[in-house]
């Protein structure tokens, strides 16, 4: 690598106080681009969104025989596809494994995370142009959700967007999932007692096949219909035993579907310098759909963007980030 990553431990003012009690001070990796430092000379930034059950840190995990995405930014700008720019990678774990990147009173105020203290920070200790079009807003499946939601309340704080496999059209990403979720959680004796068991499990040993489903679909609830005095701060869209599907729930999930937000907020994103979408079409959990139906959306709203598919699955594609970043990079206000 050309350029050098940093590690800051960085206070966020939004988090403190947080429901689930979570810390407030993060690990942020900086990727800092080759002669950062050297000149006076001022960059774009790029912040990255991390997908449910990652961290600012997962960025950096090293696989065999592939590039993490911090080696794939710093290859654009060695080989001159990009001019030099910053990369933040910022972390927005919960004890839920997410966040989805909103400000919910069941888990914390992640989007003034993102929008406030983080960028605040880096116009703070770094040589940035601290400005809307010279900052881009990717992410990965909740990422990328977080990327939509994000732009949609800050587009004149992030003038550019990256949307890789977006959580959308949430009839199909989650329906499957919540009568899984619905057999463990009965099975268990109701969402604390599986929580409590979820918790030490994955501590002492790792997290089960069908973990995954039930914590997803928790964190869900958290960020989607929160409600103090309930386990966890969350109701779920399905009754117990019987499996019911709890139509007001669903419906305060639905308000937060990009495919149900995005039309009414035309005018945000009609702001925006630059618009990137993209999913698999082989993605596992239907994502396909929602980018597709967003898409159409904003052609109809005359809202333009970059929407593209590409032949794989929602799993190890962090080889889409160099054709968004390629794309975004060349944009950005320099």
């Amino acid at each position: 690598m050309r350029g050098q990553i940093q590690i800051h431990q960085v206070f966020c003012g939004s988090l403190e106080g947080n429901p689930l009690g979570d810390p407030s001070t993060r690990a942020v990796p900086v990727y800092l681009p080759p002669g950062y430092g050297e000149t006076d000379q001022r960059y774009a930034v790029v912040y990255f969104l991390h997908g449910f059950s990652g961290s600012g840190m997962q960025w950096l995990n090293v696989s065999p025989f592939t590039k993490n995405v911090p080696e794939r930014l710093d290859a654009l700008i060695t080989e001159g596809k990009i001019p030099p720019t910053i990369g933040v990678f910022i972390d927005g774990w919960s004890s839920l494994g997410g966040s989805q990147w909103i400000n919910s009173e069941g888990i914390g105020r992640y989007r003034d995370l993102v929008a406030r203290d983080m960028v605040s920070w880096v116009d703070r200790t770094f040589k940035t142009l601290a400005k809307g079009a010279s900052r881009a807003l990717v992410g990965k499946s909740s990422g990328g959700y977080g990327a939509l939601v994000i732009s949609r309340f800050h587009h004149e704080t992030f003038n550019h967007v990256g949307v890789h496999s977006a959580d959308a059209c949430f009839e199909y990403a989650y329906m499957n999932e919540l009568p899984q979720a619905a057999g463990a959680l009965l099975k268990a004796g109701g969402v604390e007692a599986w929580y409590r068991d979820f918790v030490a499990r994955a501590a002492a040993t790792k997290m089960r096949g069908d973990d995954h489903a039930v914590i997803n679909m928790i964190c869900m609830g958290s960020a989607y219909s929160p409600k103090k005095g309930e386990p966890l701060n969350c109701e779920l869209p399905v009754e117990l035993p019987s499996g019911r599907l709890r139509i007001d729930v669903w419906n305060r999930w639905l308000v937060h579907d990009p495919v149900r937000f995005v039309p009414k907020h035309a005018d945000a994103y009609r702001k925006l310098k630059s618009f990137f979408i993209d999913c698999g079409t082989k993605d596992e959990f239907n994502l396909r759909w929602g980018a597709r139906l967003v898409s159409d959306e904003l052609k109809a709203a005359n809202v333009e963007h970059v929407h593209e598919e590409f032949e794989d699955g929602h799993m190890g594609v962090n080889y889409r980030f160099e054709r968004s970043l390629a794309w975004l990079g060349s944009r950005l206000e320099r």
